[in-house]
């Protein structure tokens, strides 16, 4: 008989495979983009098509993965999934044509599917059977911990005045190192859950069809800047290394925020929590274009940082809370919902930027869009 898991062993994995797949796998395309857009003049529509076909390629992946082909063998395929991720994250530097980066992009945004799905079904069980619940913020945490080291590289090359080529393949060498540390650490599969049978229909509620929107919403308003964020710092002309602390700044104040917001929840219920955190994410977007010199960028990274990873938890928390008996099928709606907002998100907002000449326009768009996020579930909270 196997030894029981470590369940501390499996969150720090988790934090780990987070941090290749999501913090860098999806998300170190914000701070190489602007020396790609230079350097291949890449207009701003393009660079939403490419960020785009990422977000409907983890919009797929997430659906594909959810149903029950893949038990037995999560494993395996999480495993899988993060080496293709790294490899694709790598061959982003052998090219310069477009539709091959939206290619690479759409493929890699699947295996990232693949990674959180799998990998979530495997740390969540061993910490759940552990009673250790709490960890998941830990697991959560890695997004900020790979955009802060994927950070400090860029700010390393920045230094060194390297292309951006060696951006994908110095962040692809990252993943690599994580995916070995994760292969050793993660020997085992997903405890089963000893729920038999098929999942109910959902609910008819007012309260989660709320939350369905503004999920959707919410993905919309986040998805901008965190896709355009050191793309507007060049733009204001403050330097290629403050680009890189921008950033850097994001990633620092992502790391603890699922704790913060989790704390902010216990006290004010996860409506309050989830309208608060569009709210806060709301004024960091609108400052990183209103506010002028260093300062919003600075407040806008920070915002951004402390809330989106924590919103995105919070709103599928909820979503769970309100179909208790069916977590797949609302975890699938969320995020059809979330998907469509942050695929339309670059999209639209890389148009106005290029018809506009700055994001001052599609930013302010996405504040507005937060905060109709928040009001929403907030109106939600009156609702069964």
């Amino acid at each position: 008989m196997d030894a029981p898991a470590n369940p501390l062993r499996f969150a720090f994995a988790g934090m780990l495979a987070m941090a290749a797949a999501m913090g860098i796998g999806r998300f170190v395309y914000t701070p190489i983009l602007p020396g790609m857009m230079e350097a291949l003049h890449i207009s701003a529509s393009d660079a939403g098509l490419i960020a785009s076909a990422n977000y409907l390629g983890y919009l797929a992946g997430a659906f594909v993965a959810a149903g029950g082909w893949a038990h037995g063998h999560e494993r395996k395929l999480m495993l899988g999934a993060l080496a293709i991720s790294t490899v694709l994250g790598a061959a982003m530097g052998l090219t310069s044509d477009l539709a091959t980066f939206i290619v690479i992009r759409f493929v890699a945004g699947v295996a990232s599917a693949f990674v959180m799905v799998f990998l979530a079904s495997i740390v969540f069980s061993h910490l759940t059977a552990a009673t250790l619940e709490d960890l998941q913020a830990l697991h959560f945490g890695g997004v900020g911990l790979g955009i802060a080291i994927s950070s400090a590289l860029m700010t390393i090359l920045v230094s060194m005045n390297a292309e951006w080529q060696a951006g994908w393949f110095w962040s692809a060498a990252l993943s690599a190192l994580a995916l070995a540390a994760v292969a050793r650490m993660i020997d085992r599969g997903p405890l089963p859950n000893g729920v038999p049978g098929r999942e109910p229909r959902l609910p008819r509620s007012r309260a989660l069809m709320k939350m369905i929107v503004a999920y959707g919403l919410f993905g919309f308003g986040y998805v901008v800047t965190a896709t355009f964020l050191v793309a507007i710092v060049r733009q204001g002309g403050a330097g290629r290394v403050f680009e890189t602390a921008v950033w850097m700044a994001a990633g620092l104040a992502a790391f603890p925020s699922v704790w913060l917001w989790q704390w902010i929840a216990g006290k004010i219920g996860i409506y309050g929590a989830y309208a608060a955190g569009c709210l806060t994410e709301a004024l960091g977007v609108a400052a990183s274009v209103a506010m002028g010199g260093h300062a919003g960028p600075l407040v806008a990274g920070v915002l951004l940082g402390g809330t989106f990873i924590a919103v995105t938890a919070l709103g599928l928390q909820k979503g769970r809370q309100l179909a208790p008996l069916a977590p797949r099928r609302v975890f699938a709606l969320m995020t059809a919902s979330f998907g469509v907002g942050q695929i339309v998100g670059p999209i639209v907002a890389g148009v106005m930027a290029e018809h506009s000449g700055s994001f001052f326009l599609p930013s302010i768009l996405a504040a507005m869009m937060l905060l109709a996020s928040g009001a929403l579930a907030w109106s939600a909270r009156m609702d069964r």
